[in-house]
């Protein structure tokens, strides 16, 4: 089985840790800075080999050098990106894969937050990690993208099974869960969630990760019955 820790840094970023027990190699998921992610890492006795960048946004790649230099790992992200990526040692896009000990991950294309932005499917582990593309009751702002490419990105992400778990790198939980009441206000499944979300941060507890039958459940933009609603819906977000 593999392991995911999870490790808070910035105001609300996530840096996921990968672990494979069976090889001790370790993966470092979009990591935003590196101080807290190598000694996230040392603590438990893990090296990391490998960094898998989704997109090119600073908060995702901040670290990326620093643990190059302390590592020695190689680094993986999109190939539309690699103009803006420069510590990249490979490009990856659709239908590509990439290992961590015998676990294969499959990159799938999600443009819209970003022009190159990818996810990693882990299709025989039942893990996704989404960058900033699927959020726990939301989905990233549109900002090199357009709303027909967000709205395939759901289409294609709510189509994996209900139990893949959703790796995303923010805490948006909250915020995404009280507007999500402001479209869907009679969807009891959307309240139960946002009461829960609630309860949970003022216990200081994280929200993600979150999986592909909650979000089909309740995130709105998964929910959007056309282009036309997610684009009214991401605008009135943007501007809530």
């Amino acid at each position: 089985m593999l392991e995911v820790v999870r490790i808070p840094v910035l105001s609300d970023n996530y840096v996921w840790l990968l672990h494979d027990p069976a090889s001790a190699e370790t993966v470092a998921v979009d990591p935003a800075v590196a101080d807290p992610v190598l000694a996230a890492a040392a603590a438990r006795g893990w090296s990391i080999g490998q960094i898998w960048n989704t997109h090119w946004h600073g908060d995702h790649v901040g670290g990326n050098a620093a643990i190059k230099a302390a590592t020695g790992c190689i680094i993986t992200g999109p190939a539309a990106e690699a103009g803006k990526i420069g510590t990249l040692d490979r490009t990856v896009e659709e239908g590509d894969c990439v290992r961590i000990g015998d676990h294969a991950a499959t990159v799938i294309e999600v443009p819209a937050h970003t022009a190159g932005h990818i996810a990693y499917h882990l299709a025989g582990d039942r893990i996704i990690f989404v960058g900033d593309t699927l959020f726990a009751m939301g989905c990233g702002r549109l900002f090199e993208g357009t709303a027909a490419q967000m709205f395939a990105n759901m289409a294609r992400l709510a189509a994996l099974p209900d139990e893949t778990a959703v790796y995303c790198a923010h805490e948006y939980t909250l915020s995404n869960g009280r507007f999500a009441l402001t479209v869907e206000p009679d969807n009891a499944a959307i309240a139960a969630r946002v009461a829960a979300v609630e309860a949970a941060r003022v216990r200081g507890e994280p929200t993600v990760p979150t999986s592909i039958g909650e979000e089909r459940a309740t995130n709105i933009f998964m929910r959007a019955r056309s282009v036309e609603q997610l684009a009214e819906r991401r605008a009135a977000k943007d501007a809530a």
